[in-house]
């Protein structure tokens, strides 16, 4: 993936097929970089680090999501900023846009392919819950644990 000087248009810039679920198009600078991933169902991102900074731009969809010890789930509109070094890793229950921007720019990612701690439908959801399970199961576990936890009180 070049690096652009001037003007361009979004739409001109090559989106990278990844996987069957996963497609990004990567704009880098000298000293920043802009990448907006379409991101489907079941796309789990590994716990990882690396040196950028990096801020995340909910686009569209939701993700839940892991910044060193903190979890929440981020939809439209969330941001987040990931210091360099720092651990964090994202579990995407629906289709999702996100823009990523990283400082220095990623130069793994300018040599293009899928990076290692993406994964598709092999992983568990928090809790070692399945990927695919269904979400009417999830709420009445939750309804079972939480009349359980008030039984024990």
């Amino acid at each position: 993936m070049p690096k652009l000087v001037g003007f361009s248009r979004f739409a001109a810039l090559l989106e990278e097929q990844i996987s069957d679920k996963i497609s990004r198009r990567i704009l880098s600078g000298d000293q920043g970089m802009i990448v907006w991933w379409s991101i489907g169902a079941a796309v789990h991102v590994e716990p990882h680090s690396h040196a950028n900074e990096q801020i995340v731009w909910m686009l569209k969809g939701k993700m839940e999501f892991r910044l060193g010890n903190e979890q929440r789930v981020c939809g439209q509109g969330d941001v987040v900023v990931i210091p360099g070094g720092t651990e964090h890793e994202a579990w995407f229950r629906e289709d999702t846009e996100v823009i990523d921007f990283f400082a220095p720019p990623r130069d793994d990612f300018l040599l293009g392919g899928k990076p290692a701690y993406m994964s598709e439908g092999k992983s568990r959801w928090p809790g070692g819950v399945d990927f695919f399970q269904d979400q009417a199961t999830l709420r009445a576990r939750r309804r079972v644990n939480s009349v359980e936890i008030k039984a024990n009180i």
